[in-house]
């Protein structure tokens, strides 16, 4: 049976880490490490106390923490999982299905976004097109492939963003990226806090950067990452 490693890539994240980590049941079959950017609040302390592994770096920044679990996990299978993101009850059946096939590569989930309010049926819709239409899911998704397969591609690339976008368009290249029919479901909190509309633009204004050169950097500024 193939085991799955669950990366967590952390930080601050004690309002939410909870709910996240109660809808994974740890088993023979699973492997979750948590990897935490130095957070100053109790996000280890809870992951720690629900039994969960938890590494700290000294390096914040996405790519990082997602490489630095991904040297360490022991699983056939990578799942690169969101701190603020719940997988779909029958995510292990489903992920093993998309990668027997001999020609995918990787895989993610729809997009569901936990808020009743209407516009988000229509980002749902959107993200879920554009994923499909493209081949291209965001790390959001929920993003799993084989550890080989991984390590052969050189993992993510350390950009301070889309480095979920720059890995699928270097796996593209190689073979299927497949997008489960099932949606994991992700919180509203970072299109509430700019706005629906704002956030979305600012999200396309990433992307066209990115196609034109824009650096990383400067583009994470514009994201409010640092």
């Amino acid at each position: 049976m193939e085991k799955i490693s669950i990366i967590i890539p952390v930080l601050n994240e004690e309002k939410i880490i909870e709910k996240v980590l109660e809808n994974l049941v740890l088993n023979a079959n699973l492997e979750v490490i948590i990897v935490d950017g130095y957070s100053q609040d109790k996000t280890v302390k809870i992951a720690q106390n629900m039994g969960f592994q938890v590494i700290i770096v000294g390096q914040m920044g996405r790519a990082y923490q997602m490489n630095q679990g991904a040297s360490i996990a022991t699983g056939d299978i990578l799942l690169f999982l969101h701190a603020d993101t719940i997988l779909p009850d029958n995510y292990q059946t489903i992920i093993k299905n998309i990668l027997s096939d001999p020609q995918t590569l990787a895989g993610a989930f729809e997009l569901g976004i936990d808020s009743q309010q209407l516009s988000f049926r229509l980002i749902e819709r959107l993200v879920n097109w554009r994923s499909r239409f493209f081949s291209l899911p965001y790390g959001d998704q929920a993003i799993f492939i084989k550890t080989s397969i991984f390590r052969e591609s050189g993992g993510f690339a350390q950009l301070p963003i889309m480095e979920d976008f720059e890995f699928i368009q270097r796996l593209k290249k190689r073979g299927k990226i497949a997008i489960a029919s099932a949606k994991v479901t992700t919180s509203s909190r970072r299109w509430q806090k700019l706005g629906i509309w704002k956030t979305a633009l600012i999200n396309q204004l990433i992307i066209i950067g990115y196609y034109l050169g824009v650096s990383p950097h400067q583009l994470a500024r514009l994201y409010g990452r640092k």
